[in-house]
């Protein structure tokens, strides 16, 4: 398994950040492993939405996305499996005083006897959530918290 952890504090409303990040046709907007993103049922964010997101690769991959969790304007917990991996993404929103915390939880696991290669993945990933965290910064003009 590996999984990729970041915090970020931001002076942007939580219902407008959650309803950015529930969203994962803005997925490409801050995180620059994302190539695009396509919905493919609902509309927007919530409670059933399925999004189709393919990363950058050699070769480019497409995950569909499928909202397990939707508890507005606080936890969105989404889920993507394929026969290699099964990438599990929990953000989750909370209003601090007068900024708001965003913590985004990322696991990556590879499945059944690929698994044995999950130190490897955790290697990659490291450099893949580094820049994706930055980008998440960025995207919500906020600093890292140190946890």
């Amino acid at each position: 398994m590996a999984r990729y952890v970041t915090t970020v504090r931001t002076r942007r409303q939580a219902a407008e950040v959650f309803a950015f990040l529930s969203d994962l046709r803005h997925f490409a907007d801050w995180d620059p492993g994302v190539r695009r993103v396509a919905q493919v049922e609902g509309v927007g964010g919530g409670a059933g939405a399925v999004f189709d997101v393919t990363v950058a690769g050699v070769p480019e991959t497409t995950l569909r996305y499928r909202t397990v969790e939707y508890r507005e304007p606080a936890e969105l917990l989404v889920v993507a499996r394929t026969r290699l991996l099964t990438s599990t993404d929990r953000t989750t929103v909370r209003s601090e005083g007068a900024t708001t915390l965003v913590t985004y939880d990322a696991d990556l696991r590879l499945n059944g006897l690929l698994g044995l290669g999950d130190p490897l993945l955790r290697l990659a990933f490291r450099r893949i959530g580094d820049r994706a965290a930055a980008g998440l910064r960025r995207a919500l003009d906020g600093e890292e918290v140190r946890t």
